[in-house]
């Protein structure tokens, strides 16, 4: 181990632990994969920058679970099942090992959570900030990946969870919020994936709330070519998010890592038991209408409310 260089060094003492089937240990220049039988694959990729998505106070440990969680709620958004993940990570050269100890215990302790493994990946150098990326793997049945593409006029909208608290937790974190439970500062560094929902056949429509629930509803309605209806009395907030009493930040602040999804009504009965099978909440806030694509919030005397901006921009 002690000859090796550095970058090797690491791998073999933080990653290499971490890998499983298909991974050669991650002794080769790639990993060798084969799909479960008869499933579809589905693949995705996300990165998160430090100072953007995460602090610089933030443990490592936490950030290599947000990183991998982000990475998930984009697979539970098509109803997938996670397999394994690719992870490149960019760090100062002044990293230290403790550093590298900490985030990889980080990983463990989601892979053993989410049954996933590590496949392989690269490290790089950088001057700064910190930039980590992890592309996940999972699988489902032949056709059956939910899309954001489908709502159709009539169906309700749904959100499971609730809405802005970790836009909330950012704020507590830089100390411009209270957070005495620390309720919001732990949903920003630790996001809940939803997975496991049996939604297909249930839902028409779906995805992940990770730039605000306003800009991504409206992804929805493009989609669809509709009219999006949100009732801002009806969005879910945490007791914490009640108090911290920023509904716009809520609507736009992103980071939520919830699904929305467009339900017809004869499906409602079942989308409430599986959300209840799976013991996660969900909330009807709002529909779908003929039209053009658009989203309209619509306050407690159901007036239509001009918004501003709608949730994050990645450039």
């Amino acid at each position: 181990m002690s000859d090796l260089p550095e970058e090797f060094a690491i791998i073999a003492t933080h990653f290499a632990p971490l890998s499983g089937e298909g991974a050669l240990n991650l002794s080769d220049d790639a990993a060798i994969f084969t799909p479960p039988k008869d499933r579809e694959l589905v693949i995705s990729a996300d990165a998160i920058v430090e100072t953007i998505h995460f602090l610089p106070i933030d443990p490592p440990d936490l950030v290599a679970r947000k990183l991998l969680r982000v990475n998930l709620s984009d697979l539970a958004a098509m109803g997938a099942t996670p397999h394994a993940y690719l992870l490149t990570l960019s760090v100062p050269r002044t990293t230290p090992k403790t550093w590298f100890a900490a985030f990889a215990a980080g990983l463990a302790a989601d892979q053993k959570t989410y049954n996933i493994h590590l496949l392989g990946g690269d490290t790089s150098s950088t001057p700064g900030p910190i930039s980590l990326s992890a592309t996940i793997i999972g699988h489902v049945a032949p056709g059956t990946a939910l899309r954001r593409t489908g709502a159709q006029p009539g169906d309700s909208l749904w959100v499971t969870g609730t809405i802005g608290d970790a836009a909330l937790g950012l704020l507590a974190l830089q100390g411009k919020i209270p957070d005495p439970t620390s309720h919001l500062s732990a949903r920003y560094q630790l996001p809940i994936p939803r997975l496991g929902l049996a939604l297909y056949g249930i839902v028409h429509a779906c995805m992940d709330v990770s730039d605000g629930l306003l800009q991504d509803a409206a992804h929805l309605a493009r989609a669809a070519n509709l009219t999006a209806e949100i009732e801002a009395a009806k969005i879910p907030l945490s007791p914490a998010a009640r108090a911290a009493d920023n509904l716009q930040l809520c609507l736009t602040g992103g980071d939520d890592y919830e699904l929305l999804f467009a339900v017809p009504p004869a499906s409602e009965p079942a989308l409430l038991a599986a959300c209840a099978a799976a013991t996660i909440p969900v909330t009807r806030i709002g529909r779908f209408l003929p039209g053009p694509a658009q989203l309209r919030v619509l306050d407690a005397q159901g007036t239509p409310q001009p918004q501003s901006a709608q949730g994050w921009s990645h450039f």
